[in-house]
């Protein structure tokens, strides 16, 4: 009766184990265990090549285990012709191939489950395998349900036939101390003392081996480190060496790993293989920090047009947006920002009105400074001014003011610009270059710019510090438009100081040393720019005053949108002298007509349309300069003939320097005139007409400002190449009159009247009203 009772108790008791097992949702709550997801792996990345052995780290398989007890626990049916046990049959291949994986785990092959009874007379099963379970239950006694389920799977994969203990987390201790001891210091990551127990150990017992696994572990773990310290160290070649040779690292369990070898690609010059990581973590791991992190990461290292890529393969997200639109804002940002520094990188319109969105929401200086150097690098000074202000509204900076002078040169308020830019001019050399920069342009402005006396003494002033050649050029032109000759003098002397090859300079010093009367000055010059400069060698008539020099546009020259720096000035004392500021007289012109110089009739061919010069071949710019002068708009035609100039045929060159001539001399600019004149050879007779032209509109012009003696001066040099026309004689008689040589004024007078013209009569009737002024005419 007793032992009727004690095998009913053993059989309930069995009962509710293998239902309880059945339970498999009961039995992962109670152990804690989640279920098992597979984890795929990185392969073909460069040097790293798929592993034959699978890399897996596997949930503990509850379900498994249920099955293997309820086998072993469930009475076996009497078998017709033989009493042997069930003896175990081989996994199929699929449940192998089915198994997850992990990192550094190899991946679990599901027992040998016996459902059915064995067949008749089936072989006796064999004996229960001996396998060291060392390491599980040190996971156990440890309670690290992620190593003890990894463990559990990698000996069902190398013992088909082995069980594991019905209560995983109830394993008895380990009675093998010393290799508790190593597994402790496995677990702590002491990887070198391991290494060193090991050896001891083997040293002491020589017959003690230690387990495969842990060596397998021991060695996944130390690469990992090492991968890790060589990436610190940015020793990226080590990183893709040491991921090769341990491919198990490069799984969705791994996420810093992928990236840190990701990244050793891309330091490689191996952007596509570091895109393809980037790319495998978006394809296969489903974290969502991780892929946001991953986006964030790649953003940095990797390029606009691979990111669109990575970006393609973002997942919907729940509230039906995007999975990284809470990142989108900063990688608009870091779009504008790649290009600015690459201004032929098209990016989508959709960041841009991003940016401005933000910017104007947010009101953050940074975000409009970035769409500001946009703009500008992309040719829309506006726009970028609007950015630029907008970011100095907000915080006044260097960069900001910077930006907004490069705006202001690039639409031609270079006056502005210095005064934008003073402020700044000390806080680096992008700004000291955007200053001087600024101040060159607004000293080659056409006509002059009226400048205060206290912002002409701090432009030469640091013009003199920095010693910037343009500036001080320009300076010398400057004072020559102002008539203080001496001073343009010193101002070329010390731009030819700082830079002696600059030929701008010379040719300034030249023609102001020859209205000085200076022609040794003038030889001098001639004789050391002998073979380097034709128009300072073949000066024609260097006593001509000229305000600008052959190489300076008649507009202000645009600043490029990053100022160049100024060649290395030799080390020569420069000269200290300070420009003598003078406002500058301009009275206006007598009634007479300009001088032009006729040429042969030239059909208008459609130039009614603005049209960028630019855009037009040489060729057809010249036909455009001439049809602008036909219908007298002069100065559309000069930018039209400057476009000609570029030609490499030499007739379309001599035309266009000659048509640009007769175009500011139509304008009024005699000066820019005659420089543009030595823009290419001419012919003798060309040249002539041009400098009789010139001449003329300069006694004009010196008329016109009531310098007499001046006038009389280009008068005599105009009638040693052309008989002087009565109009002309007119004025000779006028600055005669003027300077009070009435005598000659009345010789001139009569011998114009003579002619029948008008103008001469009255000039005799003017005369006598002076010298007789009691007669009663």
């Amino acid at each position: 009766m007793k032992s009727s009772l004690v095998a009913v108790s053993a059989a309930v008791v069995v009962a509710s184990l293998v239902t309880g097992l059945k339970d498999r949702a009961a039995l992962q709550e109670k152990f804690g265990i989640p279920a098992a997801k597979p984890a795929p792996e990185l392969l073909m990345m460069g040097r790293i090549k798929p592993t034959d052995a699978p890399a897996g780290s596997a949930d503990f398989n509850a379900e498994a285990v249920a099955d293997k007890i309820e086998a072993i626990t469930s009475p076996r049916p009497p078998a017709p012709d033989t009493p042997e046990p069930n003896a175990a049959k081989e996994p199929p291949a699929a449940a192998q191939s089915e198994a997850p994986q992990t990192a550094g785990e190899p991946a679990p092959v599901p027992p040998a489950i016996v459902t059915e009874p064995p067949a008749p007379q089936q072989a006796a099963a064999p004996p229960q395998p001996d396998v060291d379970e060392s390491a599980l239950r040190y996971f156990a006694s440890r309670g690290d349900k992620v190593r003890l389920q990894a463990e559990i799977s990698r000996l069902q994969a190398l013992y088909p036939n082995w069980v594991p203990p019905a209560d995983p987390l109830a394993v008895p201790q380990n009675g093998d101390k010393q290799l508790e001891a190593m597994w402790k210091l496995y677990s702590d990551g002491r990887y070198a003392e391991l290494r060193k127990t090991i050896a001891d150990r083997q040293a002491a017992d020589a017959g003690w081996q230690p387990p495969a696994d842990l060596l397998d572990r021991l060695g996944v773990a130390e690469a990992r480190a090492r991968l890790i310290n060589a990436s610190d160290l940015k020793q990226y070649a080590t990183v893709v060496d040491i991921a090769a040779a341990t491919p198990s690292l490069l799984t969705c369990s791994e996420v810093d790993i992928l990236w840190r070898v990701a990244e050793a690609f891309v330091r490689t010059e191996r952007s596509q293989r570091g895109q393809d990581a980037y790319a495998y973590i978006l394809k296969n791991c489903g974290d969502p920090a991780e892929r946001r992190a991953t986006v964030e990461k790649a953003s940095t290292l990797l390029g606009y047009q691979p990111m669109q890529t990575l970006l393609a393969l973002e997942k919907p997200a729940a509230d039906g947006g995007r999975e990284f639109d809470a990142i989108r804002d900063n990688l608009a940002r870091r779009f504008l920002a790649e290009s600015n520094e690459d201004p032929k990188l098209a990016i989508a319109p959709s960041y841009i009105a991003r940016l401005e969105k933000l910017a104007e929401s947010e009101g953050l200086a940074s975000d409009a400074l970035l769409l500001g150097w946009y703009e500008l690098r992309r040719n829309n000074p506006a726009d970028a001014e609007k950015w630029f202000r907008a970011a100095r509204s907000k915080e006044e900076t260097a960069a900001a003011s910077q930006g907004l002078a490069l705006a202001l040169i690039a639409r031609r308020a270079p006056q502005d610009a210095e005064d934008v830019m003073f402020r700044w001019r000390a806080d680096s050399d992008d700004a000291t270059s955007t200053y001087l920069a600024a101040t060159a342009n607004l000293m080659a402005l056409q006509p002059p710019a009226d400048l205060a006396e206290d912002v002409l003494h701090r432009i030469a002033a640091e013009v003199i510090a920095r010693k910037y050649v343009p500036t001080a050029q320009q300076f010398g032109w400057y004072a020559r438009s102002l008539n203080q000759f001496q001073t343009a003098a010193r101002w070329f002397e010390t731009a030819l100081a700082w830079k002696p090859d600059d030929e701008p300079s010379a040719y300034g010093l030249a023609v102001t040393r020859e209205q000085l009367n200076d022609r040794k000055g003038v030889l001098d010059i001639q004789r050391a720019w002998a073979g380097r400069s034709a128009r300072i060698a073949n000066l024609v008539d260097t006593s001509l005053p000229a305000t600008n020099a052959a190489t300076q546009p008649a507009k202000p020259p645009l600043a490029p949108q990053q100022p160049v720096q100024p060649a290395e000035p030799p080390q020569t004392p420069a000269a200290s002298t300070q420009p003598e500021p003078q406002v500058s007289v301009r009275a206006a012109r007598p009634a007479m007509q300009t001088v032009a110089v006729e040429r042969g009739p030239r059909r208008a061919r459609g130039c009614s349309t603005t049209i960028e010069p630019g855009q037009l071949g040489p060729s057809e710019a010249l036909s455009r300069g001439w049809c602008l002068m036909e219908i007298n708009r002069p100065m559309e035609a000069i930018p039209a003939f400057e476009t000609a100039l570029q030609s490499p045929v030499r007739r379309i060159r001599e035309d266009a320097a000659y048509g640009q001539s007769l175009a500011y001399l139509r304008a009024g600019l005699s000066s820019n005139a005659a420089v543009a004149a030595t823009k290419a050879p001419q012919s003798r007779q060309r040249a002539v007409e041009l400098q009789v032209a010139i001449l003329a509109d300069r006694a004009l012009q010196a008329f016109g400002a009531g310098r007499y003696r001046e006038t009389l001066i280009y008068l005599d040099q105009r009638a040693q190449l052309q008989q002087e026309r009565i109009d002309l004689m007119v004025l000779r008689g006028y600055s005669y009159l003027n300077l009070k040589m009435y005598d000659d004024a009345g010789r001139i007078f009569q011998a114009a009247a003579a002619t029948g013209n008008r103008d001469a009569t009255r000039g005799l009737a003017d005369l006598r009203k002076i010298t007789h002024p009691d007669v009663n005419d």
